[in-house]
């Protein structure tokens, strides 16, 4: 018997005795029993059907290709009304046992088999200690579409390509690092604005002024066309129409990082189903519905502004202030695919996240001082030579800019590199005997 068959002959074995403390799959996944094998199913991203990785038995996700209730629009002072109120734990949605993470914050659904867990978004450690049950109140979502292979993959190149790294961070997280799939939740608003400005339309003309005017070493003031700019008063009232503004509702990922993964295609967007959710975690919502407005405003500032001075004309503009009124609030719930991996180095918690439907990348990682300062160096020494070999035939200023500045800074940096050397020897060398 080969060891994959032992492996899966010794899995069954726990399913059947109610052992099972399978790695593969993640906390936070509601488990769909193989109905082959026992073993969980998981979800195959690209496909609509869960697969056993087991015995690859694979199962069709049903599916209502006439039902479009799930992107029905939900009125927001409605939604409001009922949440003060405290009633939203009448809403449909299947319950589910949520842990929050005392680190980042980020709050995520768990295995109930297992006591304790990393946090997918910072690596720290959890505890069902923070555990409480909370309402998945989400109507659609994006599945992925990207494997974990190939999301490795991405990572590797990823982690490959930034130069600036330090080599025993880059030799760390490329030495067969798991990433983690995940869903996150997201808010998107439809509205209507109506915003009333006042401003001034800027019209440029042309007057002549005598300019002075260098030529063979002589002055002499030539006339010359100089443009000015006449301003009028402005205002008026001008309409916006948004349809599906994306609003992070999780804080878990820092929202530069959450920006890079976009576009998202909306239009792949499926019917809430448990289904897809297997084998990865999800993340419930930590902005509320209308903290999240407030950030949906911020995004529809930069198009009301650019609709205003469209309006005011001319050709420039002004805006002194504006007063926006918004009417047809409407919004979605959603949950949407990444694959993310969380690493501490150097006391800091480091993340890289990819756009699990498109393959678009966003993280951060460390620098490394050294390699930095070595490229400065690089450049300022291939700086010199250009001047010395170029700077006026003779090499006299390129030899001066060389030797009066280049040199300098590069003994100094030299010098100092060679004391923390030494700083670091004599901390480790071991104590002499008396």
């Amino acid at each position: 018997m080969d060891e994959k068959t032992l492996r899966d002959e010794q899995f069954k074995d726990e399913l059947r005795s109610g052992r099972t403390t399978d790695a593969s799959v993640p906390p936070g996944a509601r488990q769909f029993p193989c109905v082959n094998c026992g073993g969980p199913l998981v979800f195959m991203p690209g496909t609509t059907h869960l697969k056993c990785p087991y015995c690859g038995t694979e199962n069709d996700i049903p599916l209502d290709a006439d039902d479009d209730s799930y992107l029905h629009e939900n009125d927001f002072l409605e939604a409001l009304e009922a949440e003060n109120q405290h009633q939203e734990d009448s809403t449909p949605g299947p319950v589910r046992d949520v842990i929050r993470c005392t680190y980042c914050g980020a709050n995520t659904t768990v295995n109930e088999r297992k006591s304790s867990d990393l946090c997918p978004y910072c690596g720290h450690p959890l505890s069902l200690q923070n555990l409480t049950r909370t309402r998945l109140n989400v109507q659609a979502l994006l599945p992925f579409q990207i494997a974990e292979e190939k999301a490795l993959i991405i990572y590797r190149n990823w982690v490959k390509t930034r130069w600036f790294a330090p080599n025993d961070f880059k030799r760390r997280v490329t030495r067969g690092e798991a990433m983690r799939g995940c869903y996150m939740p997201y808010w998107t608003y439809d509205a209507l604005t109506t915003t009333w400005y006042t401003g001034q339309r800027g019209t440029v003309y042309y007057v002549t002024q005598m300019m002075p005017v260098t030529v063979n070493g002589k002055t002499t003031m030539q006339p010359r066309q100089v443009p000015k700019v006449r301003w009028t008063p402005a205002s008026g009232r001008v309409q916006n129409t948004f349809d599906d503004i994306l609003v992070p509702a999780a804080q878990s990922v820092p929202m530069n990082i959450q920006s890079g993964l976009q576009p998202w295609n909306l239009q792949k967007l499926q019917p809430f189903r448990q289904e897809f959710l297997a084998g990865f975690v999800t993340e419930t919502y930590q902005v509320g519905l209308k903290d999240g407005f407030e950030t949906a405003k911020q995004l529809m500032e930069p198009a009301i502004r650019q609709a205003i001075v469209q309006d005011i004309g001319g050709d420039q503009q002004r805006i002194s202030s504006t007063r926006s009124e918004y009417a047809n609030i409407t919004f979605k719930h959603i949950l949407l695919p990444i694959w993310l991996s969380a690493y501490a180095y150097g006391g800091k918690t480091y993340r890289f996240t990819i756009n699990a439907q498109t393959g678009e990348v966003s993280g951060d990682r460390p620098y490394s001082v050294w390699k930095i300062a070595l490229a400065i160096l690089a450049g300022l020494i291939v700086l010199g030579l250009v001047y010395y070999l170029l700077g006026d035939g003779d090499g006299s200023f390129g030899q001066g800019f060389y030797e009066s500045f280049v040199v300098p800074v590069v003994v100094g940096m030299w010098s100092r590199a060679r004391m923390a050397a030494k700083k670091v020897y004599n901390r480790l060398r071991p104590n002499e005997p008396s």
